[in-house]
């Protein structure tokens, strides 16, 4: 029997009570880890509900990935369990379970990915380094906490548990942290990355609305898009409908963020050859060629 199963029996009339866990992770569906980190979970907490906010970050995409739980915690129940796996070091990054100051619990590995998330709910109160061995499933895969680890911490959490059960507390100011890079804002002109390409081709910016409007680029009709491989331009638009076929289009995403479009079947991502982390320009388009 594995640690927290029996505990976990105890429990099945309180299903109704228990708190869901929302995940995240870079896994994708080829593989049996998404399905296998859910069998874990209601190994441990039967009746528990799991929430797949989405599997389908960039490989290895650390800062796509905290970005993502960041815009979405505003949509996330307050109670429930924000599992987060993207993580290039596995086994050597200590897994970790966080308790915000807003009372929001997270659960992933120490290397930046909970940072933003945490940073929008106030802050860290405490966290811990999960190593409980009624907590994990043993032997540990050394390429596989998510599983072994993670899961079923974050199902203890669901269950009730503190964050103590899980392991020793650790100092907040010992976890690691992501900064995400600003756009250089200009007269006329932002020099900006590329966040994240979606399976549609939009290229999403780390812009904000309020970048354009201290750019200046909120007034022009058209403003120019560049790129180490590609250029265009493009016009302000509210809805993907607002392009025909050939347009470009610059729209504020549900995220927030500024989006390059193309109108449909077009592929913006393509035309422009760009992916994630990559520079680009937007300026002030004046009447000069595309």
């Amino acid at each position: 029997m594995h640690p927290g199963e029996a505990g976990a029996k105890l429990r099945l009339g309180d299903a109704q009570m228990m708190r869901s866990v929302v995940f995240l992770s870079d896994f994708g569906f080829r593989n049996e880890w998404v399905g296998v980190c859910h069998a874990v979970i209601d190994k441990v907490a039967p009746g528990c509900r799991v929430v797949d906010l989405s599997h389908g970050i960039p490989p290895l995409d650390v800062g796509a990935g905290a970005l993502l739980l960041a815009d979405s915690l505003p949509f996330i129940r307050h109670d429930a369990i924000a599992l987060a796996v993207v993580d290039p070091s596995v086994g050597r990054d200590r897994d970790i379970a966080v308790e915000a100051d807003d009372g929001r619990l997270f659960v992933g590995p120490d290397n930046g990915l909970l940072s933003q998330a945490w940073g929008v709910a106030g802050g860290v109160k405490s966290a811990v380094s999960i190593t409980s061995s009624s907590v994990l499933f043993e032997p540990v895969s050394a390429s596989f906490h998510a599983r072994d680890v993670l899961a079923p911490a974050a199902a203890h959490l669901a269950l009730g548990e503190s964050l103590a059960d899980l392991g020793p507390e650790i100092a907040p100011d010992s976890l690691a942290e992501l900064h995400l890079s600003e756009p250089l804002v200009e007269p006329e002109r932002i020099t900006c990355e590329v966040v994240d390409l979606n399976r549609f081709g939009n290229v999403q910016l780390n812009v904000r609305s309020s970048h354009l409007v201290a750019a200046g680029l909120d007034r022009v009709e058209r403003i120019r898009v560049e790129t180490l491989s590609g250029r265009a331009v493009a016009k302000a638009v509210t809805t993907y409908a607002d392009l025909a076929t050939g347009e470009w289009g610059l729209m504020v995403d549900p995220r927030g963020w500024l989006s390059v479009i193309c109108g449909n079947p077009d592929n913006a991502a393509q035309l422009l050859g760009v992916a994630g982390g990559e520079m680009a320009w937007l300026s002030a388009d004046r009447g000069q060629d595309a």
